[in-house]
């Protein structure tokens, strides 16, 4: 029987590994000084009480988070086959319990209430996260022991922030998918068509960043008709449903993955 060697590392795992990691040092090393949370973050623009629920603009909006999570997951269960399936099915099962985490924060917005909105958010991304890599690297032979290492890290991030009051690594959770997606589009052959999708997501992602960022200046625009906040949750959950598009559009790709002997 033919002897099957693994390829072995070259330029484009070296530079995963250094934007993985680079964050996380800069954080830590460079920058070296505890982000502790803003006092002035549970403070949102749409504070309004509607069918007797306060906050109702950014408790309801969250809404969209357990469509999206739901449809994702049934779709993962009826394609089991279908790449590394498992990560997929955490991702949309952490964006579908973003509704119940996030909704009981912005019931009762608070730094003990914060941390059920952030669990779930970790489980999504880490659950991304494990799934790209698989999917453009490792395959499925180590999903599972990357996707348990990776949900302990991003679980671990939200307690460490909660007793030391430092955001630094919880930062790093969040963002490191984010560089990941368009590196592993731009420098790896994919596996399967339809990768542009990714992109899409992270597009409408950053574009949740930014209204919740001008939160009020949102609702200000709007006329009070919806806060930045309450548009984020929805763009965000616009996100989850690109990857749900990709997933459901793609196929495998003709296109041979390269590798060396």
């Amino acid at each position: 029987m033919e002897k099957l060697l693994r390829p072995r590392p070259g330029w484009r795992e070296a530079g995963l590994l250094l934007l993985v990691i680079s964050p996380l040092f800069y954080l830590l090393i460079v920058y070296g000084l505890p982000i502790p949370q803003d006092r002035g973050y549970h403070v949102f623009a749409d504070a309004r009480t509607c069918f007797g629920l306060q906050n109702f603009g950014n408790v309801a909006s969250n809404l969209a988070f357990l469509a999206a999570g739901v449809a994702g997951a049934l779709w993962c269960r009826r394609h089991p086959d279908s790449g590394t399936a498992g990560s997929w099915m955490v991702f949309f099962i952490g964006v579908a319990l973003v509704f119940f985490g996030s909704g009981y924060y912005h019931y009762a917005p608070g730094d003990n209430s914060l941390v059920w909105d952030r669990l779930p958010m970790t489980v999504a991304f880490m659950g991304l996260f494990t799934a790209l890599l698989c999917e453009h690297l490792g395959g499925p032979a180590v999903e599972k022991r990357l996707l348990i290492g990776a949900l302990a890290v991003g679980i671990a991030s939200v307690l460490w922030w909660k007793v030391s009051d430092d955001l630094r690594v919880y930062i790093w959770v969040q963002l490191t998918p984010l560089l990941v997606i368009p590196y592993v589009i731009a420098a790896f052959p994919g596996r399967y068509t339809h990768r542009h999708y990714l992109l899409y997501g992270v597009g409408f992602y950053a574009l949740a960043k930014v209204a919740e960022y001008y939160d009020h200046g949102v609702y200000a625009l709007t006329d009070g008709i919806i806060s930045g906040h309450s548009l984020k949750h929805l763009l965000a959950a616009v996100a989850t449903i690109c990857v749900l598009l990709m997933l459901a559009r793609r196929a495998q790709s003709r296109t041979p993955v390269a590798s060396s002997q």
